[in-house]
């Protein structure tokens, strides 16, 4: 069974207001959608990192 937004941030002691509730759950139904597109990808086609360079960004 799956938990729902509200669940989910009370059971990590987070109580949203009603109106940021809604708001959450649309984004997490829409983050749900995206993740859904996944489930036949190459995972190493969608691996992405980040590298931080000190002092700026370089191209060698």
């Amino acid at each position: 069974m799956a938990l729902s937004v509200k669940e989910l941030l009370e059971n990590k002691g987070i109580k949203p207001r009603d109106e940021h509730l809604e708001i959450l759950e649309q984004r997490w139904k829409g983050m749900k959608e995206l993740r859904s597109d996944l489930k036949g990808a190459n995972i190493d086609d969608a691996d992405i990192s980040l590298r931080n360079i000190p002092g700026g960004d370089h191209v060698e």
